[in-house]
């Protein structure tokens, strides 16, 4: 008897307060068992949800949560959410950068039929203008303004020449000339511009989101246009080219340059003229035109056709113009952050 007490003793105090003999007689535990209920479905639709947004607008993954928690799961409403936030945030951070140096940036040439682009958008850093975001937004100035000069819709029968104002006096002009169009606008012209086909908003809508997701200062700094009518054509070159995030006929660089010309019918291959062209504006900087009858001028000479030109210096851009076909009749240059230049000189 004093055997079998202790043993009890003993095992008592191995399993705890139970006795052995309940330890004998305790029911097995259940087995937990999960299953692919409503609420596990409702939260991969969710997550589904969640990826696609993200995809589809590039913001957090946090904000696009908040957003469909505050549009009810809704896609659409979230999205829209997402960019009137991003706005408000974007122009909350524009005013705080509004002052600091814009040197850098991109000029965007885009050309559609005989209709021709040019425009320049400005940022803090070099860095920034690589980056994906800041290139859309050139993109998308450029198709503001390419679709502000096509609503204007003068039948072309002319080109009549004039004088292209200085950088840092832009301002919106147009010159009809039996109906022939080309023009200027600033910065708060540009900016007043609807954002383009299948945008809501407008360029400075744009640039407010830019600034925001960017954190840097930016401005839309002009734009210039031209359209011209048969037997004339627009020359184009873009130095430092980077390509356009999506459109192929939308070049990116830091100069950029268009150069209208009257052609005749012996004129060939216009394209790599009108390029090289292109290449003696933006290097050799001229500020007017000129005439065949001026006398050659040496390298401080700002006449164009009496410059030497710029891929063959022993002649003259006229004598290299004159047996091309061709007569130049107006030009137009950007040079990345020169007004910013000339400010601070100042």
């Amino acid at each position: 008897m004093w055997m079998l007490r202790s043993l009890r003793v003993f095992l008592v105090a191995r399993t705890g307060s139970q006795p052995a003999g309940s330890l004998l007689h305790q029911s097995p535990q259940p087995r937990h068992t999960f299953h692919a209920g409503p609420c596990l479905s409702a939260s991969a639709s969710s997550k589904e949800l969640l990826m696609k947004l993200r995809r589809k607008t590039g913001y957090s993954f946090v904000n696009c949560k908040k957003a469909l928690e505050t549009c009810g799961e809704d896609l659409k409403q979230a999205e829209i959410w997402l960019h009137k936030q991003a706005q408000k945030e974007g122009w909350s951070k524009a005013a705080k950068l509004q002052g600091r140096k814009t040197k850098e940036g991109l000029i965007g040439l885009l050309q559609e039929g005989n209709t021709t682009v040019l425009v320049e958008v400005n940022c803090e850093t070099d860095f920034v203008s690589r980056n994906l975001k800041f290139q859309q937004l050139v993109q998308q100035v450029a198709l503001g303004t390419m679709m502000h000069c096509q609503n204007l819709k003068d039948q072309l029968s002319t080109y009549s020449k004039t004088q292209w104002l200085m950088p840092v006096n832009l301002a919106l002009w147009e010159v009809e000339a039996s109906g022939s169009l080309e023009g200027f606008l600033n910065s708060s012209e540009l900016s007043r511009l609807p954002a383009g086909p299948d945008r809501e908003g407008s360029l400075k809508d744009h640039l407010a989101l830019a600034i925001g997701k960017l954190g840097e200062n930016m401005t839309l700094k002009r734009a210039a246009w031209v359209k011209v009518p048969s037997g004339f054509y627009v020359g184009s070159y873009v130095h430092g080219v980077m390509q356009s995030p999506s459109l192929h006929n939308l070049v990116l660089g830091k100069y950029g340059a268009l150069v209208i010309c009257e052609t005749s019918e012996q004129s060939t291959n216009l394209e790599d003229l009108g390029r090289r062209l292109g290449q003696h504006v933006v290097g050799m900087a001229p500020l007017s035109v000129g005439s065949l009858d001026d006398e050659p001028g040496g390298e401080a000479e700002t006449k164009m056709l009496s410059q030497p030109y710029l891929l063959d210096p022993s002649i003259t851009l006229g004598q290299y113009v004159q047996p091309q076909g061709v007569s130049v009749v107006d030009f137009v240059r950007f040079e990345c952050g020169e007004g910013e230049e000339a400010a601070e000189t100042e």
